[in-house]
This record gives C-alpha cells, structure tokens and sequence, in this order.
C-alpha cells in the first residue's frame, strides 16, 4: 500500500479492541516517528506522556467526558507543553546540538543568539501558544507514522486541560496538556472505521497562486 492508500484506510478510531495491546516494538516505532518530528528550531518544546496504567486512565476518562478511548486503546498518548521556556531552555538545547554534532559550542554562538532571540521575544503566553502549535505538528506525524504502520490512532480535543494537568501532576512539571491521542487497534464493530472518508475536493480544498 502506498502512503495515500494508507491515509485513506487510516480513520479516527472511537471503539477500540481491549484486548489489542501495541509490543514494545511498535510502541517504540510510535515514538521514534514522534521524536522525529519537525519543530520550530528544533526545540521541540513539549514532553510526550505514554499512560498505560489503567487506573490513571480511568481517571483521565472522567476528564476526557467519559470517552471510552482513553481507557479502552492499547495506550493514551498525552503532548504536554513546556510552560518554561527561557534562556536556560535554549542554551540547554544549543548544548544538545553540539553533543549531537560533535562541533565546539563556541561555533553555535550565531545560532545560539538566534534561538534565545527568539524565545526571549515572546512574553509566556506567547511561547506556551505557540508550544500547543508544534505540539500539533508532532500529533501530525504521529497519526501519518501509525497509519505506515498498520496501528490505529484517534486525535481527541474533548478534555478538561487542568484536570489532565491536575491527574498527571504535569504542573509540577512545567507542562501543561496540549492534545491527546488514543492508540491500538480498532474493533471489529467500530462505526467510523467502516465510514466512507469524506474530505472537501481538491478544487474547493487547494489555491494554485
């Protein structure tokens, strides 16, 4: 199957198979296709929280109005946003790409005031605003990775953010809930799954300047 054919078969999955659970190996295929993904600067402002445990997803369900995704899917993925991000944020990251690099950090001097510039540009709300956007970015390829693989996944927005925070403790954390995502495999009884996709057509979708 080609990508395109994938990303059709690929749906919102509502209903999942309990008893379906992802191996480690896929699991680790999710997440490897997560931190790969592009951000601003390559500062990848956000933290990826893998729930697995059922009590604290039966908890997250009460705060997820009840959704039955959050506790039936193999696992609930949860993008939470850095609510710090600050000078000691960038050079710490400016610190990631020399190591990374194996170059001397004196020769990221230019690029290190780039990234500082900016962050100290924004003001907080600024940053954790556009943190939420690359956080999205991530969510993005996370779905076009589970669909390459054959693994269902559910973008949801229905949630309490600061119950989430609340139950995850991710304010001690400095993050803040962003957008969750339900993965595992669909049942065999899943309404939408079996949905035709209906998307806008291309002459209505696309502007060819």
């Amino acid at each position: 199957m080609s990508i395109i054919d994938k990303l059709k078969w690929r749906s919102a999955v509502k209903k999942f198979e309990i008893s379906k659970k992802l191996s480690v190996a896929q699991l680790d295929d999710l997440l490897s296709a997560i931190q790969l993904a592009p951000s601003s600067l390559g500062l990848q402002t956000y933290k990826i929280i893998v729930v697995a445990d059922a009590a604290t997803r039966q908890k997250l369900r009460a705060a997820g109005y009840n959704q039955p995704q959050i506790t039936d899917a193999s696992h609930l993925i949860v993008f939470a946003s850095e609510t710090n991000i600050d000078s000691a944020y960038g050079k710490n990251y400016v610190d990631l790409v020399a190591k990374t690099r194996g170059v001397e950090r004196e020769t990221l001097a230019g690029f290190e005031q780039m990234v500082l510039g900016s962050i100290n540009s924004q003001t907080d709300e600024q940053k954790i605003a556009a943190s939420h956007k690359q956080a999205y970015i991530a969510l993005g390829v996370l779905l076009t990775a589970a669909a390459e693989f054959g693994i269902d996944a559910g973008p949801m927005e229905g949630f309490d953010a600061a119950k989430f925070d609340e139950i995850l403790g991710l304010k001690e954390k400095g993050l803040t809930t962003s957008v969750i995502a339900a993965v595992g495999f669909r049942a065999d009884d899943d309404v939408y799954s079996k949905m035709i996709k209906v998307r806008r057509p291309k002459n209505e979708l696309f502007i060819h300047i």
